[in-house]
């Protein structure tokens, strides 16, 4: 029965020397445990949450392929801050989507067999992916594999911003490189929802795409006035907690002095230790490499954290999860839809060229891969 599951996988692995090595190679996957699936996987997208482990932050202009071998170069500076993961070969890709193919005896297992699912558990780029059934997700009738690709990353983590902000007791948020596939779902998770957002973009053009949508405050960090027209929003929807997907540069500093502005036009007693009321914001990505520069102009009551998907996930619990997974199934044609500038094979992963088009992280150019092309 397990040769029924022998495929391809991709593999990163970082040397010594700085070398990365990007490799496809065959393995036999096994057979199914009771409480498992074997999922055929048939779409996988290219998030930036992959791209750090698939590119290790190496120049990809340097990528030279010779068969089922990519070596990309990796500067000193870098490897330093990678140490645990050197000599290891690492296994690409987060989520994806494909048929079930078989199943363990379990009865939750055997009621997938044929079913198209969603799938959160790593080493996605593959022709292959045995994994729990609590780490599937059925997709509904009429949903394919592609549609449902990005059933997790991105749907979950705009929920989780929207749940993050609830619990810790904000009433409207703020959103950085709004006009990606996340930023676009985020945008109609908080219309539905009521909830007051200010999406943060860098070209007029992203501006309109949001208009488009229905956003009410989108701003242009691109503008002459951007920092006042940030202010405005933020003073007009209350919100003191953000998320970041740059990570790097002064954005995070921006949006705090944005916040701390605004609060400061409520009037009040003067505290030379600035506004009581915390200001919040979530690095949740690294679009922007340099160092994050923050000049503490907001008084005292302020914080800058991590923010990631998984520990959210813990944090709510199984049941909460369960009612945002069903809520992602149930609008995937609508609220959840993703969209793709291109569509690569396993292969095509290798290719330099498609190395310089996906490694860049662009707005609007999002990659799915199918690893059975």
């Amino acid at each position: 029965m397990s040769d029924a599951f022998v495929g391809r996988f991709l593999t990163s692995t970082l040397e010594a020397d700085g070398t990365l090595r990007l490799a496809i190679g065959e393995r036999d996957f096994g057979v199914p445990k009771d409480n498992e699936v074997m999922v055929r996987v048939e779409a996988s997208p290219i998030n930036p949450s992959d791209l750090g482990m698939l590119l290790a932050a190496a120049d990809i202009g340097s990528a030279e392929r010779d068969g089922d071998t990519t070596r990309l170069t990796v500067s000193q500076s870098v490897l330093g801050a990678m140490q645990g993961r050197v000599g290891h070969a690492m296994p690409v890709g987060n989520e994806g989507a494909g048929t079930v193919v078989a199943a363990g005896s379990d009865p939750a297992a055997q009621a997938l067999l044929g079913r198209t699912v969603a799938g959160l558990g790593g080493a996605m780029y593959a022709q292959y992916r045995r994994l729990p059934v609590q780490q599937v997700l059925a997709l509904n009738e009429g949903t394919s594999a592609a549609d449902g690709a990005s059933c997790f990353v991105n749907p979950l983590t705009a929920l989780g911003m929207v749940d993050t902000m609830r619990l810790e007791g904000h009433q409207a948020l703020v959103h950085t490189a709004a006009a990606s596939n996340l930023g676009q779902m985020l945008v109609k998770i908080c219309l539905a929802d009521g909830v007051p957002l200010v999406n943060v973009v860098r070209k007029p053009a992203q501006v309109e795409l949001l208009k488009s949508l229905g956003a009410e405050y989108v701003v242009d960090m691109s503008a002459d006035d951007a920092q006042a027209a940030l202010t405005d929003a933020i003073a007009a929807t209350g919100a003191t907690i953000g998320f970041d997907a740059t990570g790097g540069g002064k954005l995070a500093d921006r949006i705090l002095s944005a916040m701390e502005a605004a609060l400061m036009r409520k009037g009040g007693d003067f505290n030379r230790y600035g506004s009581s009321t915390h200001k919040q914001v979530y690095i949740y990505g690294g679009l922007e490499r340099a160092p994050t520069t923050l000049n503490r102009s907001y008084g005292m009551a302020w914080g800058v954290g991590g923010w990631l998907l998984t520990p959210f996930m813990e944090r709510v619990g199984e049941a909460r999860m369960a009612e945002l997974r069903q809520r992602v199934a149930d609008e995937i044609h609508t609220t959840f839809e993703s969209s793709y500038a291109r569509q690569i094979s396993l292969d095509d992963v290798l290719d330099p060229e498609a190395i310089a088009f996906y490694g860049r992280m662009s707005t609007g150019e999002k990659v799915l891969v199918n690893p059975q092309g």
